[in-house]
């Protein structure tokens, strides 16, 4: 749907009431959303709460990458889903409870696990991709699908008590870095939370900042954080925000 084909219910109108008054957004704002497309690859701690805000906040079309199926222990920072979905796949349960929320959504399941061998190919349908998983493996895949087909990456992190956030639009900003100018190689020791632990309301902190970032992006409002880096210490509530150069020996973007 293109964004001059968006158009809106009186139902619609009421339910994004609070969207249409702000400046930044109003109704051509409402429209770019209505008629966007985008992909979160992972549906867990970050991914969760980015999709209900999107969903919450009239994106037209979210499409959900995830293999897994609900556990227990996931329930206590992926908040959108029930005690009743454990055992069902990820995007299958996502998606019921997107809809329910917000029944103008149009859902894209993938219940697969993203690689460099279907990468691009999911990439490529989409306008703006969010990355909340916990594997570098992945996240290297990611962005070299960002990378190759011109799309802008909202990049989440988490583990014990801090949480980080960039936007990534190697490829589409001149200038700008891609996720490996950050993170060049896998670090030997990479921690995982089911290693280290997280607790569940910083994956609520930084999965919204995530929807945010994305919902600037889709609408043109304000900065993005396009060549900056926040993060984010809960134990002591400090907020830092970084420089993040392109680099010109990255193995991705080489700086290109």
């Amino acid at each position: 749907m293109s964004v001059a084909q968006a158009s809106f219910s009186d139902e619609e109108v009421e339910r994004y009431a609070r969207q249409l008054v702000l400046r930044e957004i109003g109704g051509p704002g409402q429209q770019k959303l209505k008629a966007a497309r985008v992909l979160i690859v992972g549906a867990g701690g970050l991914g969760a709460p980015a999709a209900l805000y999107l969903a919450a906040a009239g994106v037209g079309t979210l499409g959900l990458i995830d293999a897994d199926e609900v556990a227990l222990s996931n329930l206590q920072r992926q908040v959108l889903y029930a005690t009743a979905d454990v055992g069902r796949g990820k995007v299958a349960a996502a998606g019921q409870r997107l809809v329910e929320l917000n029944p103008h959504l149009q859902v894209e399941p993938h219940p697969v696990m993203l690689d460099p061998s279907n990468a691009r190919r999911i990439v490529r349908d989409y306008d703006l991709v969010l990355d909340g998983v916990d594997s570098f493996e992945t996240r290297f895949a990611v962005n070299d699908a960002c990378l190759a087909e011109s799309k802008a990456l909202v990049s989440g992190a988490i583990g014990r008590w801090t949480g980080q956030l960039s936007v990534f639009k190697a490829g589409v900003e001149p200038g700008a870095p891609c996720y490996r100018c950050l993170v060049s190689e896998i670090p030997p020791d990479a921690e995982t939370c089911s290693a280290v632990g997280v607790m569940g309301a910083l994956a609520g902190v930084i999965g919204s900042m995530m929807a945010l970032e994305a919902l600037k992006h889709l609408t043109g409002a304000g900065e993005t954080l396009s060549g900056r880096l926040l993060i984010y210490d809960a134990l002591s509530a400090e907020v830092r925000t970084v420089r993040l150069p392109r680099d010109p020996a990255c193995p991705a973007c080489g700086g290109s």
